[in-house]
């Protein structure tokens, strides 16, 4: 537990760190975490002798981190999106060993988690990107939290028993109730400052983003329960891989995203 303490204090202070500095710190932070989630994504799929085009991945991530600094419209953004799926594709007919099996999950890496990454890039250096991080993030933390304390005393039934066993209706209820109280107090914190958000769009943005913060998680699980592994990988000590640490974000802060940027169109 100490470890697991340590570790996520550490990673909590380089991720605000790199956040508040500048947005090309910000481009560099996702742009590092999503090349470590698709390297341990190639490499946790070695495990089942699936052999993905890992470089396709890797490049279509530090294109898009380009596009994202020099804020490129969505033509560009999605032509290279494009670009990757043709790539990806052409990696089974270049390599024996990639193959179609391994093409196909070269296209799904691309798709998830290295499209969502990239939204992050493109979220970063709008001029909404303190309120959706923020926001998008607390809501996932604390429901994760309440989700985890819930789950463990009231927990009978499960969600999804072959993709994760220990996740329980009771606790994602508890997670999801969680949301509420979040969006108030947010509201109550940043009413007097620069960030200020409407109660109504602060409520809204913390249960939808931590509702699918709770999708991410699963959906991550089951990428693990099809490969065989508890963690992609020992990068963080007490807290597995980066892949780990990202899933449930990489759904919650594009939702917050959106809700937040509708909210602003609306109000």
């Amino acid at each position: 537990m100490k470890t697991r303490v340590i570790s996520g204090a550490v990673l909590l202070v380089i991720t605000f760190t790199c956040m508040l500095l500048s947005p090309v710190t910000r481009i560099l932070f996702f742009t590092v975490a999503g090349l470590l989630c698709a390297y341990e994504y190639s490499r946790g799929l070695e495990k089942i002798e699936v052999y993905c085009c890992a470089w396709v991945m890797y490049v279509y991530i530090c294109a898009q981190a380009i596009l994202a600094f020099f804020h490129a419209g969505p033509v560009a953004l999605i032509s290279c999106f494009c670009a990757a799926v043709f790539l990806a594709l052409f990696s089974g007919i270049l390599h024996k060993k990639v193959s179609g099996s391994g093409a196909l999950y070269t296209l799904a890496g691309v798709a998830y988690p290295c499209f969502l990454f990239n939204l992050l890039m493109v979220i970063s250096v709008t001029e909404l990107w303190a309120q959706t991080l923020l926001v998008g993030s607390v809501a996932t933390w604390v429901c994760d939290t309440a989700a985890l304390i819930g789950g463990s005393r009231y927990g009978k039934h499960k969600v999804a028993p072959l993709v994760s066993p220990h996740k329980t209706v009771e606790g994602c209820l508890f997670g999801l109730a969680s949301s509420i109280p979040t969006g108030l107090i947010l509201f109550l914190i940043l009413r007097s400052t620069s960030l200020a958000l409407p109660l109504g769009v602060c409520l809204v943005t913390c249960v939808l983003a931590s509702s699918m913060g709770q999708i991410g998680d699963l959906a991550e699980s089951l990428i693990k329960r099809m490969i065989g592994v508890k963690d992609f990988s020992n990068l963080i000590p007490g807290h597995g891989g980066m892949f780990d640490r990202a899933d449930s974000l990489l759904f919650a802060i594009p939702t917050a995203y959106l809700c937040i940027y509708i909210g602003s169109l609306i109000a």
